[in-house]
């Protein structure tokens, strides 16, 4: 049994820590695992994580140059035999696999989940954050990636070939979505012959809520029979106020907040939004594929990675409303053509779980 130390920031439901949690479900026995959440905090995934066979979790809080959690960090690492080090933290990786490699891990990787920098760039900031990729680079054993646009991003300098760089893809069992007692328009008070627009994923600038507002309030002006449902982690938070006050939006657009059911939910769409402003690779996006349902989305990087040819001549600059207005109606008003852009078994391919989630144990 492989004995893994991995540091996330917080077991909040994201990207990060829904693939972790499922590859750790499919690697049950096969893993001793160990999680520090470097923010201090578990989140709403622990009680998921908890049921995992030999996992251990920990809260921490690790600052920029917080000496004394290095120090804990790098005692804990040194008593636990650990056969592999993993940080989903990117370049702020840098100071615990330096921990790791003092500690004399043989495995040290630091997996990179976002495409760019998710701060607000200062001097000091861009300056801790240079030293941090340097002692990624120098600590690090191998470098992991959910794209190659993010490889692209913090390491440019980057030949394809270079065996200490691997891209690995975020994997998804299908019959985790197939194996549901799904939700009905009717059951969110939506009718049955409407149109339903949807799309999941937390509440952040990345995501664009803001254009999805602007494009549902354009959309349900012009179509009685338009809906829109978010669901997502804050989106109850900070968009249900604006959108039960406002006389287009409301009973027109469902706020969900965050739901551990999306796979039930999920069929209740007719079409999938997605126009992101920055991704890593978008699980959100990949499930709603696997689902059946036709995209829209942004024309970014990451979304081009994730998507089959066929769709990118469709794919939308991120700001731009009347063009995700456009590609929507060209749905809403051929129905048909809904089941024509079915890429389910496209994406069931090429993000299969077993396989990619193998890649991953391989390397630690």
């Amino acid at each position: 049994m492989k004995k893994t130390l991995f540091f996330v920031t917080t077991l909040n439901s994201g990207g990060i820590e829904n693939y972790l949690l499922r590859f750790l479900r499919s690697f049950e026995g096969q893993i001793e695992p160990v999680i520090i959440c470097k923010g201090n905090e578990f989140g709403e995934l622990e009680e998921e994580y908890k049921k995992i066979k030999n996992i251990r979790l920990i809260k921490m809080n690790v600052g920029f140059f917080d000496l004394p959690s290095y120090i804990k960090i790098f005692k804990l690492i040194k008593t636990s035999n650990f056969d592999s080090v993993c940080d989903f933290t990117g370049n702020f990786s840098g100071l615990t696999l330096l921990a790791a490699n003092m500690a004399k891990v043989k495995k040290r990787i630091s997996f990179y989940r976002g495409s760019s920098n998710h701060f607000k760039e200062t001097f000091f900031k861009l300056s801790y954050n240079k030293l941090m990729q340097f002692l990624v680079q120098k600590n690090a054993t191998k470098i992991l990636s959910n794209s190659r646009t993010a490889i692209e991003y913090f390491y440019p300098q980057v030949k394809r070939d270079n065996p200490k760089f691997q891209v690995i893809y975020n994997g998804i069992d299908a019959r985790f979505f197939e194996e549901v007692m799904p939700f009905t328009k009717e059951d969110f008070d939506i009718p049955d012959k409407s149109f339903v627009v949807g799309h999941t994923g937390r509440y952040d600038v990345a995501k664009n809520h803001q254009t999805i507002i602007k494009i549902a309030e354009k959309l349900c002006s012009q179509h009685v029979d338009i809906y829109f449902v978010l669901c997502g982690k804050g989106t109850d938070t900070f968009l249900n106020s604006y959108v039960s006050s406002s006389p287009v939006l409301a009973g027109k657009v469902k706020i969900l907040g965050y739901r551990n059911d999306v796979k039930r939910i999920l069929p209740v769409f007719d079409l999938f939004l997605f126009p992101s402003i920055t991704e890593g690779q978008p699980n959100s996006l990949i499930e709603a594929m696997v689902r059946g349902l036709p995209v829209v989305a942004s024309n970014i990087n990451p979304i081009i990675e994730t998507t089959p040819e066929e769709i990118h001549p469709d794919l939308v600059a991120p700001l731009d409303v009347a063009g995700f207005c456009e590609k929507i109606e060209s749905f809403y008003f051929n129905r048909a053509k809904l089941g024509e852009k079915n890429y389910s078994q496209w994406a069931k391919g090429n993000f299969d779980g077993e396989k990619l989630f193998n890649q991953f144990f391989n390397e630690l």
